[in-house]
Parts: C-alpha cells; structure tokens; sequence
C-alpha cells in the first residue's frame, strides 16, 4: 500500500508540474485559436480581434488564399488592445470559473464582456473576451471606511458593490473565491446573515491554498454562475427611439432616398400607436458626411435612448457606435454593409449583410434548392467584376457538394448550349454578371433552348438587382423557370404592397422611388420591427426576438452574433421564384 501511495503521489506531483508547464506555455504564447465558422471571411476574422489581414496571413500561409469552415487560424494578439483586454480560446475542461481564477476577473466582467455567451455554448474552441479589471473598481472606496479600505487596498484586485439580496455565498462564488476569504478580507461581514445593498466589499486575489481547497464538486457549475449573472428582466413602457440622418436640400438621389426612409418609419410609428405602443421620437440631422456629430452626442437626452437608427455616411457609425456601446443603447445601421464596427460592439445591428455573411446563405440555400443540379455559367464578357467573388465560391461550394457545373460563353450558339445540357438533371444557367446588358444577350438563347427541349428541366438563377429589371423582361422569367435570391423583396401586387403604397401617396402626396431596396418600406420595416420588438421583450429582445411572428413587406430580419463579445448581422435571404404557371413565389430558408 505504501509503495501504491508512493506511486500515485509521484504521479500526482508530475501532472500538477505538467499542468503548470502547459499553462505557463499558453500563456507566454503571441497567438490564440480561431476556428473558422460559417460566413467568415479574412477581413470579417481580423475586423473581430483588430489585426491586420497581413499577420493573420503571416502566422496562416495561405490562408490569403483560401479559408475552410472548421478550419483553426493563428491569431496573433495585439500589444495596443491587451492592456484592456485579451482574447482566450476556451480548452478542453475549462470552466467559467476556472477562467474568473486564472485571469483574476470576476464572473460578471466576463459575462458583461461577452453578452453573446452562455451556459449552453460554453465548449471548446470558442473564443471570448477576457477583460482588465477597471482601475476604478480597484480603487473606488466606501466613503465610511476610509481606515479599512486603506488598510485593504493592496490585497484588493476590485471593489465590489453589493446589490438586493446578495449574499457572502453568491459574492464569492461569482468571483472563484471562498466565504472565509471574502470575510477575512471583509472582517465586518462575519457573523452577518444579510449584507447592506450599496455597501462596497473588497474582492482579494484568490490564493493557492483556496484553489486547491476548492475540489471540483465544490466548484460553481457553468450554468450556476451564468444564472447568477444574468440581469433582471426591465420593461419598456415607452420606447425612447432617436433617428439620426443627414437631412438635407436636394430633391434627388441620396438625400430625397434618406426621407423617404424617414418618412416610411413614420408610417410605422403610426402602425405602432394603433396597436397601443407608445414611443418617444426625436429626430436629429446629422448634417453632411463631413459634419460632427458631437452636438447631437452631447445632448442629455441622447444617454437614456432605448435605440438609435443611423447613421448613413461611414465616417459616422464609429462615434455613434462608441456612443452606444458607451451608454448601453442598441444601433440599427440601415445602410452600409461594408463597415466592421458590428464585429466587435455588441450593441450594433447591422440590417445589410456583410457580403462574405450574404454569399454563404444564398450558397447553402442554393445547394438545399438544386442538391442534384447540373449548373451552367454563362460567362459574359463584361460587367463581371462585381459577381467575381460570388461566382469563386460558389464554384468551390458546388465542387465540395460534388454538384456538377460546367461553363458556356454568353454568345453560345445553340449546339454549345445543347451540349451542356444533361437531360437526366435539373440544368442551372448561372449569369456571371448581373447586368441587364447581360440579360438582354442571353435570354433569347436560353428561351430558344427551353423550347427545343421541352422535357429537359431548365432554370435560371441570378441576382437582387434585377427587381429592377423584372418589368422588360418578365415573360422570359416565368418561361425560364428564374429563380434570384435577394435580401429584401416585395411583390406589388401583394395586398401588403398595394396598401402600403396607397398610404405612402396619401400621406405624403408622391409615389416611392423605383430603386431596389425600396427606402419607404426599408424604413417601416427597420421602426416597425424594432420599436414593437423593444415594447414587447424589454431587456430580453436579444435572447426573444426570433419570437416575431411578424410579416414585413419588404426586408427580411433573421439576426445573429458574429462573436460572442460582437453585434448582430442580419442574415435573412430570399429565393424570388418566377414558375412556368405564372406563379410569383418568395421562398423562405429557415
């Protein structure tokens, strides 16, 4: 027995110096693990954690190139951003309270780093924010004991101020620490059942003997600590909405775009009213992209807002958006698609999708579409630049599904484009343009094909923009079986449609500009579906809103995190589908 116990000790003291080995390693490491997901792309992967695409690429050869899905990238870390946060990758076994011991951060700083994490998709691979203690809460002392906050300070690692009905067991837990040495560095605690609401308690740095004390079964769970820290529900009686958008003189282009959106959101609020849900408005010009945005930020009102939608020039979005993250006001970006403040600002809603985000929705749902299709590439001659990158991927997506394509000129004659054809197959023809040019070039061929060959299936898939071209050509997509897939899309002959632009002439005496997406209906849709979605959930918005069971008449809304500590990106895409019978179908992807 003796020389069993021997054994088990010597075994013991070894895997203790491994594991410290292993820790001190991770630890003195330039780098963490990223594991690609879907959508993501370079630029989206370095917009999260703030390095250049260069040191990503540095650390991942080839990655330039291409990326996977699954795949683990090197992420370098940023010298600039560790002083006030770091980024860990969770590892096999490790647990929120192991994190709020190693990195001396308490559960709820953690937590409040990462809205986006929770109990459920705590595992591995998953990279959070870690966050510096702030200076403030080290320091900050209770005014009525200056003596024995002074005598503290230097065991303190944070101040801690105590909330309704919390107690020495919940404190402790939360911060990985045990009772006995909360109280010791809090003598005034011992031998009280309740804790003053308000009063501040000095949180110490957790000892080795307290962690070796603390064995696994004694340990607070993931979900007892997310539990602990998750924020009382709070309603929103009035929802306090502000609008911030250059309105300007001009009768044309953008700016008359821009007022038509704001006049849409009226329309929306006026929807709201008859429904009993009350908001207070206020509305502010940001003036041209040049202006500064610091008298509207600056105003006392503008910290209580509930929500913000704005702004439209870029240079805009990063004050707005420190000013919301700032304030804890949620920031609905109706326009640009192209800004990377939605990676790292939980508080940003972005309504156009990021093109990588975009791309790798219509690939899925056009692989789910025609899972056995033989896909054809018209290859045009000119405006091709644009779709270069829709047409690279979705080769590769079709190449890792094993679906067939093949590829014809634009100006194929009839025995080419017959040659392509696989009877046995739905047959895909794909534009690699999106122009109208492109279209009037090939729909003649493709009609002419479709006709010859009456029993071999044929379809057409292309792109949002040609909404605008449905009207010159709209008997050749129902004969050519077209599908495009869109992020926004109404039918006008729709009874929603057909309402909404009876209202819009009588409210404000002028049709809607004939531009895709339509800046009236982008506007009801975006205040509609925040502003009912705010009075219904409350604080629980992020966590409910799929709850919606609500029917825009133009922009689809399916919202997610891109990052556990980033914002949301919306990822709703439609199929139009133009059918042989003269249906005018939206097909909806789950």
């Amino acid at each position: 027995m003796k020389t069993i116990h021997r054994s088990v000790c010597s075994l013991l003291v070894a895997a203790l110096w491994t594991i410290t080995f292993s820790a001190t390693a991770q630890e003195n490491v330039t780098y963490f693990l990223h594991t690609i997901e879907k959508g993501q792309s370079l630029y989206s992967i370095s917009s999260m954690y703030d390095v250049s695409q260069a040191d990503i690429v540095k650390l991942n050869p080839g990655s330039d190139e291409k990326i996977y899905i699954g795949r683990t990238l090197r992420i370098p870390r940023n010298p600039a951003i560790e002083t006030q946060e770091s980024f860990h990758t969770i590892a096999k076994g490790e647990t929120l309270y192991g994190l709020t011991v190693k990195y001396g951060v308490s559960a709820k700083l953690i937590c409040d780093a990462n809205p986006g994490l929770s109990a459920e998709n705590f595992r591995i691979g998953e990279v959070i924010r870690i966050p510096v203690t702030p200076a403030e809460e080290k320091t900050e002392q209770p005014v009525t004991t200056p003596v024995v906050q002074t005598l503290v300070e230097s065991r303190c690692r944070e101040m801690h101020k105590v909330k309704r009905k919390e107690t020495v067991f919940s404190i402790s837990r939360e911060y990985g620490i045990s009772e006995a040495e909360l109280i010791a560095a809090n003598p005034e605690l011992n031998g009280k059942e309740k804790i003053k609401k308000g009063s501040f308690l000095c949180i110490p740095h957790p000892n080795q003997q307290t962690q070796q004390l603390l064995s696994p079964s004694d340990q607070p769970t993931n979900a007892e600590l997310f539990g602990e820290n998750v924020k009382a529900w709070q309603r929103i009686s009035v929802v306090r909405a502000a609008v911030i958008l250059p309105f300007l003189d001009g009768s044309k282009g953008e700016t008359s775009r821009i007022v038509e959106y704001y006049e849409g959101f009226l329309m929306a609020m006026d929807s709201l009213k008859h429904k009993g849900v009350s908001v207070d408005l206020y509305t502010y010009n940001s003036g041209p992209e040049t202006s500064s945005l610091n008298n509207i930020l600056n105003k006392e009102e503008m910290k209580r807002m509930d929500v913000i939608f704005g702004p439209m020039y870029p240079q805009h979005i990063k004050p707005l958006a420190d000013f919301a993250e700032q304030h804890n006001i949620r920031l609905v970006i109706p326009f640009t698609s192209k800004d990377n403040t939605v990676y790292q600002n939980p508080w940003v809603y972005q309504i156009n999708t990021p093109q990588s985000y975009l791309y790798s929705e219509v690939y899925d749902h056009f692989t789910r579409q025609f899972p056995n299709a033989n896909v054809i590439f018209v290859e045009a001659t000119t405006d091709t630049e644009e779709k270069k990158e829709f047409i690279k991927g979705l080769k590769e997506e079709l190449g890792n599904r094993s679906i067939h394509f093949t590829s014809v000129p634009e100006d194929a004659d009839s025995e080419q484009m017959e040659k392509a054809l696989k009877s046995e197959r739905e047959n895909v023809f794909v534009p690699t343009s999106g122009s109208n040019a492109t279209l009037i070039k090939i729909l003649p061929q493709l009609v002419l094909l479709t006709r010859n060959h009456p029993d071999t299936p044929t379809r057409l898939f292309g792109y949002p923009e040609w909404q605008t071209y449905t009207k010159d050509h709209l008997e050749a997509f129902f004969e050519l079986d077209t599908y495009f897939y869109s992020s926004f899309y109404t039918n006008n002959l729709l009874p929603a449609a057909i309402d909404f632009a009876r209202d819009y002439r009588r409210w404000f005496g002028k049709v809607m500009e004939e531009r895709y997406p339509k800046y009236g209906m982008l506007g009801y849709d975006t205040g509609f579906f925040f502003l009912n979605g705010l009075r219904q959930y409350g604080s629980e918005f992020e966590e409910r809103m799929q709850e919606m069971n609500l029917t825009s008449i133009q922009t689809g809304f399916k919202f997610e995190r891109v990052t556990n500590f980033g914002g949301f990106i919306n990822k709703k895409v439609f199929f139009v589908h133009f059918t042989p019978n003269y249906e005018l179908l939206k097909l909806d992807f789950d």
